[in-house]
């Protein structure tokens, strides 16, 4: 009877902690999920609390509270939310700039963190029984199964319905740079798996022939593709190549190193991320037959949802159609928008901001039922459309964009099926004082954040007793973006509320000549004319870049209770507020004086 063959002690050691490291990682990973969960929700459930008890003031009261309030003074009883605002300031406004790139010591800290867990699990315990240091027995095969565990995670930050958004109450678009982090990450592990097995492999070459080896090395080539189109620049210059080849690449990558890790038993690592990837698309599709039935034959009236185009300037596409039954988001979410006759393929899908606030104000049962194509929007008050329709402002830049001008140039209706929504919304009601901050188009964010505060005020659901809006735009003639939802927020705004409508033109003149001005009201809703948002008396329009951080030390030192900063724009804009809000204006010492805890909300927009 032949003897066993027994393995060197070395390599079945290695064999045990090749199966049970990539397991700890996990470990750690739902421990530090859990954690950030805890603190999310429970922020979350705190901001709902201070909601409920802070009784509203008048704008009179509170100005007289905060004359009364002296700074001098101070108060232990503050200690907590000045340890709190400490927090804020370190993790999310201290940044570390390289380049174009800007990283919150938050997202610092997890980069380090993740990278840290990955590289102490690979070369952990790797001495070998002679005492040498590093033994490649132990640590080659590890690298790559501790890289293929992580593919999971990898997959399911990289889709729009996920789990650790559900745990953690962070949005998938936050959690898309974590999505960046993991997957390079695990690329630079494949890069040590691969190195290490061709030069310790002695029988590399003849394994080429094998098919396994074959769709590994594919798998590795394929996902260094991804990581080198993932990079802002190509993003930003040709996103729709990005977008095709990601799609594309990442299926190649999984099938690639599902078959490769299944030649040692590792496989189990790789196909949850095709069920991710399913479940995803598969609330993506329902999504999309439930909130635009009429176009799958459910119901009479195809056509309905169809979306009206207009071309407000030569850079800005304002998109408009009527909200579906079920459709519902928040203020500063986002809208995937299908247009097969716009997008290279039929079922592309394009995030864009809703302009819009999802309000009854305006609507009605009935209204909501009537209405035509042609004639539906001009019985309706001015600006209406803000509150009772879906409302898109698109940035024109290329590729989709581009076309989708073209159409807009011939004021056409274009078939939209629509998907979400999705993205983060913050809920100001808590707070005392709103500034909402918007550059350029970032208008497309921080407008309907701008009328939900107005409406939340009207129905008594809010506490904010003074909301700041300004606006940083190139030219006057961007003002007719949101000319009629401005005028509308003058007219339904309650005389508790203190509003302050600042706009700063940062290129041109503010002031118009009459031949202008003459030329200008022979079109709809003019600025210039007597009628215009330039004739206005409630509104104050400043030439130049706002002074950031003058305008918001002012509001700080005028201010207490809560108060909350939202920024939408480029990311010079979203650094100046950054640094605006650092010490010692949001400082610890600011609250225990009895000054206001800030809470800043960015979304700056472009390619991280």
């Amino acid at each position: 009877m032949a003897t066993p063959y027994k393995l060197p002690p070395d390599l079945t050691i290695a064999i045990k902690r090749f199966g049970l490291y990539p397991e700890e990682t996990w470990y750690c990973l739902a421990i530090f999920l859990f954690v950030v969960g805890c603190f999310q929700w429970g922020s979350v459930l705190h901001s709902k609390l201070a909601k409920r008890r802070q009784p509203t003031k008048s704008v009179d009261e509170e100005s007289t509270s905060a004359t009364a309030t002296a700074r001098h003074g101070y108060s232990l009883r503050h200690l907590p939310l000045a340890a709190v605002n400490v927090y804020r300031v370190v993790a999310y406004r201290w940044t570390l700039e390289l380049g174009n790139y800007t990283l919150n010591m938050a997202e610092v800290f997890v980069t380090l963190g993740y990278v840290s867990l990955l590289i102490t699990w690979t070369f952990i315990n790797t001495t070998n029984l002679e005492g040498k240091k590093f033994d490649i027995t132990y640590w080659s095969n590890r690298a790559g199964l501790l890289a293929a565990s992580q593919f999971p995670l990898v997959t399911a930050l990289g889709t729009k319905n996920n789990l650790v958004s559900l745990v953690t109450s962070i949005s998938y678009d936050k959690l898309n740079y974590v999505h960046r982090v993991t997957a390079r990450s695990c690329f630079g592990l494949l890069l040590i798996h691969a190195g290490s097995e061709i030069y310790n492999f002695i029988y590399f070459d003849a394994a080429l022939h094998e098919t396994w080896l074959r769709l590994g090395i594919t798998a590795l080539v394929t996902l260094g593709v991804l990581c080198i189109v993932s990079l802002r620049p190509v993003r930003a210059e040709a996103y729709e190549f990005f977008f095709y080849t990601h799609f594309v690449a990442v299926l190649i990558f999984l099938v690639g190193a599902y078959f490769h890790t299944h030649a040692v038993h590792g496989s189990f690592w790789i196909w949850p991320s095709f069920v991710f990837w399913a479940l995803d698309r598969f609330i993506r599709a329902v999504r999309v037959v439930v909130f635009n039935h009429s176009y799958f034959g459910f119901k009479r009236g195809s056509g309905t949802m169809d979306a009206t185009t207009e071309l407000i300037s030569d850079d800005l596409v304002r998109l408009r159609l009527r909200r579906p039954r079920h459709f519902h988001w928040s203020p500063g979410q986002t809208a995937h928008l299908i247009m097969p006759s716009v997008s290279t393929l039929p079922f592309e899908a394009h995030p864009f901001s809703i302009s819009s606030i999802d309000s009854t104000l305006f609507s009605s049962e009935a209204n909501e039922e009537e209405g035509t194509e042609n004639g539906e929007h001009s019985t309706k008050p001015r600006g209406a459309a803000y509150w009772k329709e879906l409302v898109f402002l698109i940035n024109v830049r290329g590729g989709f964009t581009k076309r989708l001008k073209q159409v807009a140039a011939d004021k056409k209706t274009v078939k939209v099926f629509i998907d979400g929504p999705y993205g983060p919304s913050p809920d100001l009601g808590a707070y005392n004082t709103s500034v909402l901050i918007a550059g350029g188009s970032g208008i497309t964010n921080i407008l309907p954040i701008f009328l939900s505060v107005i409406e939340a005020v009207r129905n008594g659901s809010s506490n904010c007793r003074r909301v700041v809006f300004i606006w940083a735009v190139r030219d006057t003639d961007h003002l007719h973006w949101i000319e009629d939802a401005l005028f509308r927020v003058h007219e339904v705004a309650p005389s508790s509320l203190n509003v302050s409508i600042r706009i700063f033109v940062t290129r041109g003149n503010v002031a118009r000549s009459e031949s202008d001005s003459m030329e200008l009201s022979s079109q709809d809703q003019s600025l210039g004319g007597k009628d215009g948002i330039l004739a206005v008396t409630w509104l104050k329009i400043e030439t130049g870049r706002p002074e950031v951080k003058a305008i918001l030390k002012d509001e700080v030192n005028g201010a207490s209770g809560r108060m909350s900063v939202s920024v939408c724009g480029p990311q010079s804009l979203s650094r100046s507020v950054r640094h605006a809000l650092r010490f010692p204006v949001s400082g610890p010492s600011s609250i225990l004086h009895g000054g206001p805890s800030v809470t800043l909300y960015s979304e700056a927009f472009g390619y991280a």
